[in-house]
């Protein structure tokens, strides 16, 4: 199986798990909204490495993931903010 197709199964299979999670879960439970964050970045992680390329390239894979990772727990420290204030 090549790099694009195997992509597309994750990102269908990611995409099923939000659905899910957003048609099952809790409305307003601080941990869902957490794992639609992690679940969005899983995805962005996937697209950047199997459709840009970036796997060939460690230094840009671990630069984009890193900022990726920095992006989302910026975005889920303001969302938490109002509970810790």
């Amino acid at each position: 199986m090549n790099g694009p197709t195997k992509t597309l199964l994750w990102l269908w299979g990611l995409s099923l798990t939000t659905t899910l999670l957003a048609r099952f879960a809790p409305g307003g439970a601080v941990w869902v909204s957490l794992a639609f964050l992690f679940l969005s970045g899983w995805k962005a992680r996937h697209i950047l490495n199997g459709y840009l390329g970036l796997a060939a390239s460690r230094f840009w894979r671990r630069a984009f993931n890193n900022l990726i990772m920095l992006f989302l727990v910026m975005a889920a420290g303001l969302y938490l903010l109002p509970a810790v204030l």
